[in-house]
């Protein structure tokens, strides 16, 4: 691919944009057609099980550390130019923010990401949940939230750049190679006891392979774009906001998260119209359309507050070793775990009131 040519044709900020709309292609194929979700393993683990989502969700885990440290092996890609690593990370953000996003994935029935693929696939109370993430995504970035944001991040940061896990372990360059085939392998054996097909295994290899493009295409516009250019992948906080705005402010620019978005759109929807999965969906009652809009407030700020959703910390950032990431997955994964137990678990074994 001859970048310098496509820039020189259609410029640097749609060169972003065009390789944020093939990340999110392939990202929204792959992740509806292997029904990959956060949430989904976390209450499968939660019940006491490694299932089918626990093993798919290994399995993009595994793969997009195995794809991106590869091609940084390869030279395609630098993990310390993204921006992730080359900005402070904040550990008060990573555990709070983690937290509560955990706490709305549950509320809300999907992670930000899978909220995204569904509403392509004709889920209108995805569409409901996305827009309601996306408005409070943006509110904290810019609006009424972000003084609170910041304070909560600020209580502890990590210095000028985000910390290498790699290297604060005295770790060499290739074990990062090394922990994702090892993780890979651990999620194949869970696979073939679950009976997981190949084809939803190549797919959730695809969700991982989504993030590793995103960050090939942007590092490599980056070495050669006049202006500077943020080395970043698959994400849905940050670039649900610019993308929202984008379409309600005329002087915004295109970059790769506008293009992100509606790439994810335009593959989820390909993807379940191709398979006859298409089909419209409401809420079921009153009760879920108030937890799903509760759980999109608080997965909108705590993905600001942590940094990154579900896939930009806990696929994307995790891929590059940022600490920051990993700390915010654990937390994600203890709040979503939490919430499960003490609202689904302990409300389905509780007695009815009486009336």
């Amino acid at each position: 691919m001859d970048i310098v040519a496509i820039i020189e044709s259609i410029g640097e900020g749609p060169t972003a944009a065009l390789f944020g709309l093939i990340t999110g292609i392939v990202f929204g194929v792959a992740a509806q057609r292997s029904n990959f979700c956060l949430r989904a393993a976390t209450v499968e683990f939660a019940r006491g099980s490694l299932g089918p989502k626990v093993s798919v969700w290994l399995l993009t885990f595994s793969t997009a550390m195995v794809w991106v440290q590869g091609a940084q092996w390869l030279g395609l890609f630098r993990a310390l130019d993204a921006r992730v690593m080359s900005v402070p990370g904040t550990w008060s953000g990573a555990v709070i923010g983690g937290l509560i996003f955990g706490v709305g994935m549950v509320l809300s029935r999907g992670c930000s990401g899978r909220l995204l693929v569904l509403a392509a696939t004709g889920n209108l109370r995805s569409v409901v949940s996305g827009l309601i993430f996306a408005v409070t995504a943006q509110m904290s970035l810019h609006g009424i939230l972000a003084p609170l944001r910041d304070r909560l991040a600020s209580l502890w940061i990590t210095g000028a750049e985000n910390v290498n896990l790699l290297a604060a372990l005295h770790l060499p360059d290739w074990a990062g190679l090394v922990l994702g085939l090892a993780v890979a392998v651990l999620a194949l054996i869970l696979s073939l006891r679950n009976r997981i097909g190949a084809k939803v295994l190549i797919f959730a290899s695809g969700v991982g392979f989504a993030v590793a493009v995103g960050w090939v295409l942007t590092w490599q516009l980056a070495q050669v774009a006049f202006d500077p250019v943020p080395v970043t992948s698959a994400t849905f906080s940050g670039p649900s906001a610019n993308t929202l705005m984008f379409f309600l402010d005329r002087n915004a620019l295109l970059e790769f998260d506008v293009g992100l978005v509606p790439g994810v759109v335009i593959g989820a929807l390909a993807s379940s119209l191709l398979a006859r999965e298409f089909h419209w969906q409401a809420f079921d009652s009153v009760p879920v359309m108030r937890r799903s809009m509760i759980g999109a407030v608080l997965m909108g700020f705590g993905a600001m507050l942590a940094g990154g959703c579900a896939i930009g910390n806990g696929v994307t950032g995790t891929s590059v070793f940022a600490a920051t990431a990993w700390l915010a997955l654990c937390c994600m994964w203890i709040g979503a775990v939490a919430t499960d137990f003490l609202l689904d678990q302990r409300g389905a074994r509780a007695p009815a009131a009486a009336c």
